[in-house]
Formats: structure tokens, sequence, C-alpha cells
């Protein structure tokens, strides 16, 4: 049952176009975004036409924020000896907390500007729609073949045959079903008014959500960097714990409040 796993990373190119299977499955991320963003924001009698706002603030924010957060969680000394290597993503390297970073940030920024949609009120409806594109990007990765699992010996290992010819686990697939089944928590939660009107309680839910699932994960997954071989926890591991403790001052918030 073991799977020989090697597609071309490239799905088709032409001249100076290339298309990437990483990245269609990162445009579907923000695709089915933007469609569960816009029935959200008609459910809850907001203009429709802000989504086209939400939008660019998450791409720029997923974007800046996974790339600046990959340079200085997992090799800081090399990309500030060489800041211009920051700007080259397209030789990879996003990290996914460094991109919840950002869009917290980012979102804080929009709320500034956009009164009827307070920071917390944005930032819960995204998580909803951030858990689902993340399902997508993982997708993404394992076409890749990157973000690789340990050897094993299940009935079910990959062999990455871009890579060596040992069957691994398959965690980029492990993770894109987590975080489709942390999407369905959420969106049943959403649909609870009573949880939903709760300020902060759904990207509190997502970030404590992610806690159990990653700490697992990681444990079967390469290390990323040289630097983390023999640390107890690695970085990934690290900066869910931080994240977890984010989540739960905003559920603690969100208790504090009425609805």
């Amino acid at each position: 049952m073991l799977i020989e796993w090697g597609p071309n990373p490239i799905l088709f190119s032409w001249g100076i176009i290339t298309i990437r299977w990483y990245g269609i499955f990162f445009a579907l991320a923000f695709i089915s975004g933007g469609i569960l963003g816009t029935w959200i924001l008609k459910r809850e009698s907001k203009p429709p036409e802000s989504i086209d706002r939400i939008m660019l603030y998450m791409i720029v924010a997923t974007i800046v924020g996974s790339r600046i957060g990959h340079c200085l969680f997992y090799d800081p000394v090399y990309y500030l000896s060489n800041p211009l290597e920051i700007l080259k993503i397209w030789k990879g390297g996003l990290a996914s907390h460094g991109g919840a970073i950002g869009i917290i940030f980012a979102f804080y920024l929009y709320s500034k500007r956009t009164p009827d949609q307070p920071f917390f009120w944005i930032l819960d409806r995204v998580a909803v729609t951030g858990a689902l594109g993340s399902a997508y990007v993982r997708i993404g990765n394992l076409f890749n073949s990157e973000i690789i699992g340990l050897p094993t010996n299940a009935d079910w290992g990959f062999i990455f045959t871009r890579i060596d010819n040992i069957p691994r686990h398959p965690t980029q697939l492990y993770e894109s079903a987590t975080y489709l089944v942390i999407f369905l928590i959420l969106l049943f939660l959403y649909l609870r008014k009573d949880l939903a009107d709760r300020k902060g309680f759904l990207s509190g839910m997502t970030l404590v959500l992610l806690l159990p699932a990653r700490l697992m994960i990681e444990f079967l997954k390469e290390n990323q960097s040289a630097f983390e071989e023999g640390w107890v926890l690695n970085m990934g591991q690290l900066l869910s714990i931080l994240l977890f403790l984010v989540g739960i001052g905003f559920l603690v918030k969100a208790f504090k409040q009425k609805p």
C-alpha cells in the first residue's frame, strides 16, 4: 500500500510563464476564502463589496507574514546577513505561524479604517475562512514534496521519490485533514449566534485547537532547520504554544463580555 510520490511541482510552463501546483492550491485557498467570506458578509448584513479589501489585506498579510516568519524563525543569521534574499519568495520558504501573526496585525489595521467591522469581529470571521485555506496550502506542500515526515513502517507511508526512497509519514495530509476538521468545528460554532457574537471567541478557539494538532504532528516531521536538532520541542511547536497562549487570552476576553 506504500505510495510512490514524486510529481513534477510545475503543472505548466511556457516561456516565462510557469504555473506550479503549489500556486494552484495557494490560489484555491484565497478563492474559497473569498466565497465563504462573501457569504458571511451577506449573512450579517455587511456590504459584500468589503470582501475585496478583506482579501487584499488577507493576501498581503499571509505572504509577507509567512515569508518574514520563515526568515526570522528558521534562518535569521542567513537572511539578516543577506536581506535581499528575503524578497525572493519564489525560492520557497513560508512559515504558517508568521502568516498567523501577520493576519492578526493586518486586520487590526483594517479595523481601524472600517468602523463597522471591529477588530475581533473581522478576526473571528477570517479565522473560519483561514482554517479552510490552510487545508489547501498543505496539499500544495505535498505536491512540492516539502515539510516531509519521519520514516515510518505504516502501510500508508509515502515514498517521496524526489528526496529519497524511504517510506515517510505524509504529514502534509495529516495537517490538511486537521485544518479541515478545525474548519468544520469553527463553522459549527459560527452558526451558534450566542458564541459567534462573543468577540474573540472564534479566533481564540482557532489558536487553541491548533496546539494539540501541531504538537503531535510536529513529532512526526523532519526538522526544518539544523539548529532544531536535539531540541525537545522544535520551532513550530514553540510557536504553536505562543499562539495557544494568545488564543487563551482571546477566550478569556470573549467570556468576560456579554454577547
